[in-house]
């Protein structure tokens, strides 16, 4: 066994990792290409920076390609990701007429890598047109959506779902976000990497250290929410339901701690909206984070007494189950994949209100024996659902089933 393997034996378990080397040797010596927008910044280029090198240590010849675009493209692709959630976006032909040009230009560069994979993984709406574009294509193309498509707007999925149709699987976070596609979908939850930095265990040297950078009194209640500064992560939310909570905790803090995506340009925007909402209140501290800021947020959740992740839209969140395995009690958002996360009452609290949230955070905050309970429930949850290993078991039994590699079938 591997280096690499035998760490994540030993916190997951080594029938885990035994079960992982079993799936994957009928995958031995294939090409498999990861394509996204991003290499830094959100949760699909955190999963791609661990999962492709354990594909790798499998045996999978696996890697990681991303496509790049000018900032007229990644507002288009915001745009589609907007519209997939609900809202009620027009994207207009040459805006459309663009997207497509950047992939077009994208095609020329990632074409020897694409026809010669036996399986290509696109993620989310920027790359998925890449399909119609490799006519040449061997392999198995696979659409991976993170994004909660429950009820999208319905002239930009129909645009999408024309794009998408042709691939030969598509997998989504949870059954709810499946749709309508003539094609097999799988539903397979993201997860967590409990050896990377934003997850290791740390040394309280370092919990205090941020407490000290970041000007927090260690002698008062801290609750923390940290995410890409987004509209549909509420953030302006938060802070109402802080202020709300501060009432009956005067001593309560705040962290809204958050770093930008390349393929994000709404993030600066949403910041000042926030630095606005906090007015100025020295009990808010507003973090915008670099990318490998990671031993930093994982320190700032550790020193939380309560997480928050009070989202309004949610494909998965996985900073919900970054604060459940560090041992927190969650507050999120009753939606998308947070639901998926948070057993409500018992590794956490479902809200739909800056209210809920506040009233939440109070009960907790005055019943530490609630708090502490729900906390090692959390982590247990995690650590049976959502980890790394258990997200690439099931990739890898979707890879097998679909290139035709099982000899009877596969019990997913």
């Amino acid at each position: 066994m591997s280096h690499l393997l035998e760490e994540y034996a030993r916190v997951a378990g080594e029938d885990v990792v035994d079960h992982l080397r079993q799936l994957s040797a009928p995958l031995e010596g294939m090409k498999v290409v990861h394509v996204n927008s991003t290499r830094v910044g959100g949760g699909v280029a955190e999963i791609l920076e661990k999962l492709v090198p354990l594909k790798q240590e499998l045996g999978i010849n696996a890697s990681w390609e991303v496509i790049e675009g000018d900032a007229e493209f990644y507002a288009t692709t915001k745009s589609f990701h907007n519209a997939l959630q609900g809202d009620r976006v027009h994207i207009s032909d040459d805006e459309l007429r663009h997207y497509e040009e950047i992939n077009e230009a994208n095609a020329e560069v990632l074409r020897p890598v694409l026809e010669a994979a036996d399986i290509v993984f696109i993620h989310d709406p920027q790359p998925a047109p890449l399909l119609g574009l490799m006519p040449d294509r061997k392999g198995i193309w696979i659409w991976r959506c993170h994004i909660d498509v429950s009820r999208p707007h319905r002239p930009v999925w129909r645009y999408l779902r024309d794009v998408v149709a042709g691939y030969d699987a598509s997998v989504f976070s949870l059954a709810a976000f499946a749709q309508n596609l003539p094609h097999v979908q799988y539903l397979i939850p993201p997860s967590i990497d409990p050896l990377s930095d934003k997850n290791a265990e740390l040394g309280q040297d370092e919990i205090d250290a941020v407490y000290r950078e970041f000007d927090l009194d260690p002698h008062r209640e801290l609750i923390v929410q940290v995410s890409r500064f987004d509209r549909f992560k509420d953030p302006v939310g938060v802070i109402e339901a802080y202020r709300h909570a501060k009432k009956f905790s005067p001593g309560l803090q705040l962290v809204l701690a958050g770093g930008s995506a390349t393929d994000d340009p709404e993030g600066m925007a949403v910041l000042k909206e926030t630095e606005a909402a906090a007015g100025g209140d020295p009990d808010i501290h507003i973090l915008l984070l670099p990318p490998d800021a990671h031993r930093t947020i994982n320190a700032l959740q550790r020193a939380a007494d309560i997480i928050l992740q009070k989202s309004t839209k949610e494909g998965f969140g996985l900073t919900v189950a970054e604060g459940m395995w560090k041992g927190k009690p969650v507050i999120g958002g009753d939606t998308g994949g947070i639901r998926l996360q948070i057993i409500n009452d018992h590794t956490g609290f479902l809200v739909s209100t800056p209210e809920g949230a506040a009233l939440r955070i109070r009960y907790l905050l005055h019943h530490r024996d609630k708090l502490v309970e729900m906390g090692e429930k959390a982590r247990s949850f995690v650590r049976e659902n959502f980890l790394l290993t258990r997200h690439l078991r099931e990739y890898l039994t979707a890879m097998v089933a679909l290139t035709g590699k099982a000899e009877d079938r596969i019990e997913l």
